[in-house]
């Protein structure tokens, strides 16, 4: 993959990542095991992170944009 290519994902996953700063992924645990009955609670596991991480991120697409055009 060429830098041109490379600063275009790095872009979309930018613009992505401050658009969407955080996901929440359940799991499901088991609390009781008493032979045939279990019980089971649902755990939410959130994800976050800055948005200057995505701004970041697009800014240096962008600079791998500006400088593989640059090149060639």
């Amino acid at each position: 993959m060429n830098t041109k290519g490379i600063g275009i994902v790095l872009i979309v996953i930018g613009v992505l990542m401050v658009a969407y700063n955080s996901f929440n992924f359940t799991t499901t645990e088991k609390v009781v095991d008493l032979g045939p009955i279990e019980i089971n609670k649902e755990v939410d596991h959130p994800i976050a992170w800055s948005p200057i991480i995505g701004v970041a991120l697009a800014i240096g697409g962008v600079v791998l944009l500006v400088t593989g055009s640059k090149k060639n």
